[in-house]
């Protein structure tokens, strides 16, 4: 399972809809630290397949979801739940940092 893209178009279905959390990866094309979180997030992708809905938000396509939620940074990674916020991440992280923060927010069983 890959991300989906998330765009200003979709994400209030893919995102504030969802029934399961949602880890959203704000990033773009020209961003160096994006490009080295970016295979994490694939994998977490994978491995969460079907408790975790993993997306991906190209900051220079889609400005009013990156404007909605203040993005000044990225790569910027936030967890939604329930259409709310639970969890925000600034810069590259160790994917053991990613993962402590998702795992409370993802049901196991």
């Amino acid at each position: 399972m890959k991300p989906i893209e998330i765009t200003d178009a979709n994400f209030q279905q893919e995102v504030i809809n969802s029934d399961k959390p949602v880890l959203l990866d704000f990033w773009a094309v020209w961003c160096g630290p994006c490009k080295m979180i970016a295979p994490v997030v694939e994998e977490l992708a994978k491995e969460y397949d079907g408790k975790l809905k993993v997306g991906k938000v190209d900051v220079d396509n889609n400005p009013q979801v990156s404007m909605q939620f203040g993005i000044r940074s990225i790569p910027t990674i936030m967890v939604f739940k329930g259409g709310k916020v639970v969890e925000q991440i600034i810069g590259a992280v160790p994917k053991r940092n990613l993962v402590d923060k998702v795992l409370p927010h993802v049901s196991m069983n």
